[in-house]
């Protein structure tokens, strides 16, 4: 596995890497892999594995933040399958989210709440505290899930409000509604709950050419973490603090490369091709592999991954070996659209 770790750890530090370069690393990989007895992981791991037991598990109440489109949708529709409330926020009225999901969950005992929030101004996140305890009651997950990353461009040519748009949702929001969130999960009497937050490319700190105020964001966010996770353990030396009535545990959520408008906007046909065409997934996939790992989770400072490096080793496999070609880019580096679905003009798959 010390292979896979590499492989991972080299593709996770750069937010876009040279897609020869990384294609090269892969090939490099797979072949190391091929007869030696890492070379069966190559063949299943990771794909066919079942997953956490969450039978039984009673209803929970989740918060996601960016949740009316994407990957954050695709979780408040895997939870809602299951039985668990949602509520959603995004910087627009999520209102047309929240129908189609209410629509497509009729008579199942999930619920789901809408609200507008800017996780970038402190008065609209404490809103959605408010409005999350008054619509669920108890938060057992709280999925700091909402990010942009400017477009993919050269930092010099950016203007500063855009540095400071990105640096505000990214940062800024996950540090505002982290606050708020232990304040309302901690005065919860005998609940264990737990924060996520949502790393990227640029979190291993690596540099990420085009995205570079979106790396450093994601960059910061482990640091966080672990600031958080030995607070709430052992406290801060000197510092006297009651016990809370409920236990908050916070980890990182890594839901990998994802199709959607974060992933595609600004992309080139190259990109697409690799590493796109062999790494990215839908957001159903990533929702339908996260969630019961995020209804799962045990202890603090966990992190959740959907690109494991099993899936990574597999699919380089099945790419650079196997030869399988892409079900989602053709071989010019297009998009490849379903028949009967909609889409956006960047090739972004409309959800509802």
């Amino acid at each position: 596995m010390l292979l896979g770790a590499a492989v991972v750890q080299g593709f996770a530090g750069s937010a876009r890497p040279g897609h020869a370069a990384l294609a090269s690393t892969a090939r490099s990989a797979v072949a190391m892999a091929t007869g030696n007895p890492i070379g069966a992981i190559l063949e299943k791991a990771g794909i066919d594995m079942p997953g956490p037991d969450i039978s039984g598990l009673p209803p929970q109440g989740v918060v996601i933040t960016g949740g009316a489109g994407g990957v954050g949708y695709a979780y408040a529709d895997s939870f809602m399958a299951r039985g668990h409330s949602v509520v959603i926020c995004d910087v627009r009225d999520p209102e047309a989210a929240v129908a189609a999901l209410q629509q497509k969950h009729a008579g199942g005992s999930g619920k789901v709440y809408g609200c507008v929030c800017d996780v970038s101004k402190s008065a609209s996140v404490e809103e959605l505290g408010r409005f999350a305890k008054e619509k669920l009651g108890t938060v057992n997950h709280w999925i700091n899930n909402a990010g942009i990353n400017g477009g993919r461009r050269p930092f010099t040519s950016l203007t500063t409000a855009t540095v400071e748009a990105v640096v505000n949702v990214n940062l800024v929001g996950v540090l505002l509604c982290t606050k708020v969130a232990l304040d309302l999960m901690q005065a919860q009497p005998g609940v264990e709950s737990n924060i996520f937050n949502t790393v990227g490319s640029g979190v291993k700190g690596g540099g990420t050419p085009g995205y570079a105020t979106y790396g450093a964001t994601k960059r910061g966010l482990p640091q966080l973490t672990d600031s958080l996770v030995s607070e709430l353990e052992k406290g801060v030396p000197g510092y006297d603090v009651a016990k809370p009535a409920g236990k908050v545990n916070c980890h990182t959520l890594s839901p990998g490369m994802v199709f959607t408008n974060l992933l595609l906007d600004d992309s080139t046909p190259e990109l697409r091709k690799f590493p796109f065409g062999v790494l990215a997934a839908q957001p159903e996939e990533v929702g339908e592999d996260l969630v019961p790992k995020i209804l799962s989770v045990t202890g603090n400072g966990q992190s959740v991954e959907f690109l494991t490096t099993d899936k990574v080793l597999v699919k380089f496999y099945e790419k650079f070996i196997e030869g399988k070609k892409s079900e989602y880019i053709d071989d010019d580096g297009n998009v490849i659209k379903t028949p009967g679905a909609q889409y956006e003009d960047n090739g972004t798959r409309k959800l509802y």
